[in-house]
């Protein structure tokens, strides 16, 4: 019997080689707060979850905010969880922000958290308001319709440009991939052992037919799944 496909144990679960080490990262980093309140910028500090930078915010109640960074916003700074205006670094219901300003970390439904526009340099637009409906258009240039009782943050996510620096060399790679529990190296089928992958060999052509059964588990459909025809037509 041949051995199990990589993406077969990679969607078990069940081993340490393909899990992220959720245990060694910072925190979630999403609204917690379900009152308006104010808060100060205590720190920005690294999250090996992400890239982009996390602001530790200190609320007036003595609690904590774990909210991915804004560019522009420092330590020393006070910001307005759910009220207030439309600074950079406020957290504000999308109905309240005026139309123009650049928005980030936005929830999908009220109270979610925040589901869009957390990567490093990314930022939506708030179009037009409706009702009980805000307008946004995402990096993509999707025109998006959420409820205006979601919450956003003022600004841009922070960290932009960070995929400009090379790494250099392949361990660089490694170990930056590892820390999140990304899939790398990512080898072609046809470069791969027989072992490793049923078109594995010394050639890099298949040798065998790629056409498979729509019958087969998730992992060891590869190839042409359930073709009705294969080759050059004539």
């Amino acid at each position: 019997m041949p051995k199990r496909l990589r993406q077969q144990r990679r969607g078990a679960g069940k081993s340490k080689t393909y899990l992220a080490p959720s245990h060694r990262f910072l925190c979630e980093a999403r609204y917690t707060f379900k009152e308006p309140t104010a808060g100060k910028v205590v720190d920005i500090v690294h999250d090996p979850a992400r890239y982009a930078p996390v602001a530790v915010i200190e609320t007036e109640s003595g609690g904590r905010e774990y909210l991915v960074a804004v560019s522009g916003l420092k330590t020393g700074d006070k910001v307005e969880l759910g009220k207030g205006e439309a600074k950079i670094g406020n957290v504000l219901e999308l109905g309240s922000i005026p139309e123009g300003i650049q928005v980030c970390n936005i929830e999908l439904r009220p109270f979610d958290g925040g589901k869009l526009c957390r990567a490093p340099g990314t930022s939506a637009t708030v179009i037009a308001h409706e009702k009980d409906k805000t307008l946004i258009m995402l990096p993509s240039k999707v025109i998006k319709a959420l409820p205006s009782k979601c919450r956003a943050t003022i600004g841009v996510v922070a960290g932009a440009g960070f995929r400009s620096k090379p790494f250099l060399k392949a361990g660089a790679k490694y170990y930056a991939m590892r820390a999140k529990g990304r899939y790398w190296p990512i080898v072609s089928a046809g470069a791969k052992n027989p072992v490793d992958h049923p078109f594995g060999g010394k050639s890099r052509r298949v040798g065998r037919p790629k056409t498979r059964s729509r019958r087969l588990p998730p992992g060891a459909k590869v190839g042409s799944i359930s073709a009705r025809r294969t080759g050059r037509k004539k």
